[in-house]
This record gives structure tokens, C-alpha cells and sequence, in this order.
């Protein structure tokens, strides 16, 4: 199985630099969706509701301190991912890749897992609590 950071190198290789907000929903995203559509998750790694929405810790290690990130930032092997993984990150990326990292983190806050996961929380309250990936499948499956 493929890992974030195989799927973070996908993503940056095909967009180009991004802000670092707007990788990790990318990521959050593919994830989501390949979860929904396959039930099946494209890696392991967790996201947590942090205030600004989704974050996998690991993808975030590889970024910290950088508002942008580049291909060459993350370590990342995009070969790891399957044809139809890449075909779901394709698909997200069509849908979502234009998206201001703004209007992602908008738009994450206003879904149940991220909500769901930070309990009734402040949005500007800390929370590291798991986004788990069955309401991930719950939420975005039925959608």
C-alpha cells in the first residue's frame, strides 16, 4: 500500500507547488473520496481536526515550516500508487485543484468528519483527535 507521502509527491508532481493548507486537504481529499468510492483507503496514515481542518501529522514533518512545498520537498514514490489510485487522486484534483486553500479549509470545517471529530470545539481550538476513516466512508459515501 501506498503511503501519504507517495500520494502527496502524486499530487505536487501533477499541481506544481502549493501551499501547504492546500496539500494537505488535497490529500485529504483523495483520501476521503478513495475511501467512498472503494472502500478501501489510499494509506494508513491518519488526519487529525486541527483548527485549519484535516492534517496527517506525517505529510506535515515532511512540510513544517514551509508555507509552500514543492515536489522535491516531500520524499515521497508516486509509483507505489495503482492506476486507480492515481485515477481517484486524478479525479479529486479535477474537482478540487483550482480550489483556494481558503475555500478547502472552508469547506472541510463545514463537513461532519472534521466537525464530528473536534466534539462541539471552537474553530480556533487546538484538537489533534483522529478524523477516523470510517466517518470519512460514512459521510462522503452518502454524498
Amino acid at each position: 500500500m501506498a503511503n501519504v507521502l507517495d500520494t502527496a509527491k502524486y499530487i505536487l508532481d501533477k499541481t506544481g507547488a502549493v501551499s501547504a493548507w492546500k496539500l494537505q486537504k488535497l490529500c485529504y481529499y483523495a483520501q476521503a473520496w478513495s475511501i467512498a468510492w472503494t472502500d478501501e483507503p489510499l494509506f494508513e496514515e491518519d488526519f487529525e481536526a486541527w483548527r485549519n481542518g484535516p492534517v496527517c501529522p506525517a505529510l506535515f514533518y515532511q512540510h513544517r515550516g514551509k508555507f509552500t512545498v514543492k515536489p522535491e520537498d516531500i520524499t515521497g514514490k508516486p509509483d507505489e500508487l495503482t492506476e486507480d489510485e492515481r485515477d481517484t487522486i486524478d479525479t479529486v484534483l479535477a474537482h478540487y485543484g483550482t480550489w483556494e486553500p481558503y475555500k478547502l479549509r472552508e469547506q472541510t470545517h463545514s463537513e461532519e468528519p472534521w466537525k464530528k471529530a473536534r466534539h462541539g470545539l471552537p474553530v480556533d481550538a487546538s484538537c489533534n483527535t483522529v478524523i477516523t476513516k470510517d466517518s470519512m466512508g460514512v459521510y462522503y459515501g452518502a454524498l
